[in-house]
């Protein structure tokens, strides 16, 4: 199966000085999502959490909404010389009456590690119907909560302590308990995967959850949390325009910049604790 890290051989300058020692890296690998046997698109990945990630796409883009709907996940064998088994290749097989992928979500090319939406034909194709209006969504979060996550997030990234280059996603109650955590070298491969776990554990929608990425808050993340019921989205870094539009637009309260005891809210900022802002 593929590796969630490597070894390789580097060579590290310190000042004047060399030294020749492996280095740890985080794995990436092709994985290609099939549904019913027909390849539907390829993405860069960490290997691990393989079945999560492919139901996780597959409710992100609307496909799935309820874990009865898969009848099955494997593995098949690979595209090697000798027809052996490279374990990049997953097939998701739909349950009986479960619509199959609408033909326009078929990529042309491979999905990169950083960009989930590569190869879609349009913007408007991206606005997926959400299944679950998060405006009755009514979670409320303390701010001490939110400030506490990202080292919650990041003490619970075990393949980042010996990569360093791996993003998370983490699925935190609005008290602040982490629920599950998924790593890979794309935020939006971690959040499938996350979401995916969710799918298979018949937890969706994920109503009174906050989903703590690491980066940016982009808008494939905003349409992936909604498209899953979740109604707070945090990161570390900063949101793009259109993820602001798309959180606003679906009720999801976003914030961005979350540092230390400061974070800015763009939208739906009812749902956190405070008094009235001053100025």
């Amino acid at each position: 199966m593929g590796r969630t890290t490597v070894r390789r051989q580097v060579l590290r300058l310190r000042d004047q000085t060399s030294t020749r020692r492996p280095d740890t890296l985080a794995g990436e690998e092709p994985m290609e999502i099939r549904v019913g046997g027909k390849p539907l698109t390829v993405t860069m990945r960490t290997p691990g959490a393989d079945f999560d990630l492919a139901a996780g796409f597959l409710v992100s883009e609307g496909v799935l909404h309820d874990g009865a709907q898969i009848a099955g996940i494997r593995y098949c064998l690979g595209a090697t010389a000798d027809g052996s088994n490279t374990y990049n290749v997953v097939d998701v097989a739909l349950a009986p009456g479960t619509p199959l992928p609408d033909a326009s979500l078929e990529r042309n090319f491979y999905t990169t590690s950083s960009c989930g939406l590569c190869g879609k034909a349009s913007l408007d194709a991206v606005r997926t119907t959400t299944r679950w209006s998060l405006e009755e969504d009514h979670t409320v979060i303390d701010p001490e909560v939110v400030y506490a996550l990202p080292d919650k997030l990041r003490a619970a990234q075990r393949v980042f302590d010996s990569t360093g280059g791996l993003h998370a996603a983490g699925l935190f109650t609005a008290d602040g308990e982490l629920l599950v955590l998924r790593e890979d070298v794309g935020r939006h491969n971690a959040v499938d995967k996350l979401i995916g776990h969710a799918l298979r554990e018949s937890w969706l929608p994920l109503r009174g959850t906050v989903l703590m990425v690491s980066g940016r808050a982009s808008f494939e993340l905003v349409q992936k949390a909604a498209m899953a019921g979740i109604p707070v989205l945090a990161a570390v870094s900063a949101p793009s325009s259109l993820a602001v539009d798309l959180a606003a637009e679906t009720g999801l309260t976003l914030m961005g910049f979350l540092r230390g005891r400061s974070v800015n809210v763009y939208s739906r900022t009812d749902r956190l604790l405070v008094s009235e802002p001053v100025g």
